[in-house]
């Protein structure tokens, strides 16, 4: 079974990225052959500044095999599948516009100021081709990328009605719902809100943060609710089962204030991370190493891309 899932490098990576993405696509090459990619090709739809983007790819890189990913997971930049934009095309020939046009990521992307191009609009064909490229069986997504899964499949399935039963139907598998992590808000934690939690930011300026996430004005004596606090919702990704179970008992004797659980938040949060951030420092003095990790995953999925394009190739007339 081979599972795919890409990450694009929109910015830095923050606490909601790890446990809702990079957290689970690390733990993909227990359940299967993992293929995950830096999807530099989709974050040209928002046209970053050159040096930026070449910036935020490498720290995606740096970030992941500092968080511990191994080996064993095919790992590449989508940019250096040349595969790709070929396969691309193809599809785009037998992709439908209605297919594309009741896309709602489009809508809601413009929805949001977004300035309307076509690899915005087409964006579903490149991931289409992301997917199809490698015969994926399984995508890890988030509810709402799940219809991007779907519209894959039905290009595929117009594919291979037209040419032959050449490209894997695949399926997605929704995201669990720890996905959800609150930002300094309380809101989902997104770049879009600024209320983010960055794995790897400065000590005083990640204890700033934290001691400023938003919470009600239930006074320090009175009983809470931990279950509806963000700090308590935040401390259970980091702390374990005796230390959580403490802290929820705080919280309903009361005589417990948010101050307390922030700065119990930010300890557990800092502790969890310190060997990543150790591990983030040697390999920015060894970008090599990087480099190298990047270019046998790229290999290893170029040669399943170059046998499915020969395939490709060779059913439509090329």
């Amino acid at each position: 079974m081979r599972i795919l899932s890409g990450i694009q490098p929109s910015g830095t990576i923050h606490v909601g990225n790890y446990f809702g993405m990079m957290k689970p696509a690390m733990e993909l090459s227990k359940k299967g052959e993992a293929y995950l990619f830096i999807a530099d090709y989709h974050a040209l739809t928002v046209l970053p500044e050159p040096e930026k983007l070449r910036e935020r790819t490498r720290d995606v890189a740096v970030d992941f095999i500092a968080c511990g990913l191994t080996e064993e997971t095919v790992f590449f930049r989508q940019s250096d599948i040349h595969e790709i934009p070929e396969f691309t095309w193809i599809l785009s020939c037998v992709t439908p516009m209605g297919l594309l046009e009741r896309c709602h990521s489009y809508k809601d992307k413009l929805a949001h100021g977004m300035s309307p191009n076509h690899g915005l609009f087409a964006y579903p064909v490149l991931m289409a081709s992301d997917i199809l490229l490698y015969k994926s069986n399984i995508v890890p997504v988030g509810k709402d990328q799940k219809q991007h899964v779907e519209v894959a499949r039905d290009i595929a399935q117009k594919f291979n009605n037209q040419y032959g039963e050449i490209l894997v139907l695949p399926e997605p598998m929704i995201r669990n719902e720890v996905a959800i992590v609150p930002g300094t808000d309380g809101q989902k934690m997104s770049k879009s809100y600024n209320n983010t939690i960055e794995l790897f930011g400065d000590e005083k300026e990640m204890r700033k943060k934290i001691m400023a996430i938003k919470t009600d004005s239930t006074p320090l004596e009175s009983p809470k609710d931990p279950e509806k606090c963000p700090v308590f919702a935040l401390f259970k990704l980091f702390a374990s089962e005796p230390q959580i179970a403490a802290m929820a008992e705080n919280y309903r004797k009361g005589g417990y204030g948010y101050g307390h659980a922030k700065k119990e938040l930010f300890d557990v949060f800092w502790e969890y991370f310190r060997p990543f951030r150790t591990r983030r420092e040697e390999l920015l003095k060894d970008m090599g190493y990087v480099d190298s990790f990047l270019k046998k995953g790229a290999e290893k999925a170029r040669e399943t891309a170059v046998n499915t394009m020969k395939q490709v190739r060779e059913s439509i007339g090329l």
